[in-house]
């Protein structure tokens, strides 16, 4: 654990990545009106789950890294450059810096697996955030799921 009272983990078992997908509903769905059947995708199954929870076990966040081939269709880049997405901190838990950490054990597994870049799409009142670690933004913004965002990327 970490002196914030939080550990942050690659989502490796069934109960791990349940407990990203409780995250994601919360935040996404019950927070932001995200339809359920756009939130859940086809690259979430081969994609790296990150986790962060509480000395009790409970969810704090949780982020994704898309690889390869998911990752080259979700940023048109070419494939070393990973795809970091579905970034989500509970409310209860925002403000701790669990967003951070997320981001950083994700851009850690694009590392380890030989990337040279993570994309994602912002949702535009999170610019600032990932500016500040680092991310450029680049392109024009657009709707994703009816939220503006905008691409950015950060080179590793």
């Amino acid at each position: 654990m970490s002196e914030a009272g939080y550990a942050v983990r690659v989502a490796e078992d069934p109960a791990d990545r349940e407990a990203c997908f409780s995250v994601r509903k919360e935040v996404f769905v019950g927070e932001q009106g995200v339809p359920e059947d756009l939130e859940y995708d086809a690259y979430d199954a081969g994609a790296v789950h990150v986790l962060a929870v509480r000395e009790d076990g409970v969810p704090l966040g949780t982020g994704r890294l898309l690889v390869g081939e998911a990752a080259v269709a979700q940023t048109g880049a070419d494939p070393s450059v990973g795809s970091l997405g579905r970034l989500a901190v509970a409310a209860h838990a925002r403000g701790l810096g669990v967003g951070v950490a997320l981001v950083r054990a994700i851009e850690d597994a694009a590392r380890a697996r030989g990337l040279t870049a993570v994309d994602l799409h912002a949702q535009t009142h999170a610019l600032g955030f990932y500016e500040r670690l680092g991310y450029a933004a680049y392109g024009p913004e657009y709707l994703e799921a009816g939220i503006p965002h905008q691409g950015m990327r950060r080179s590793l």
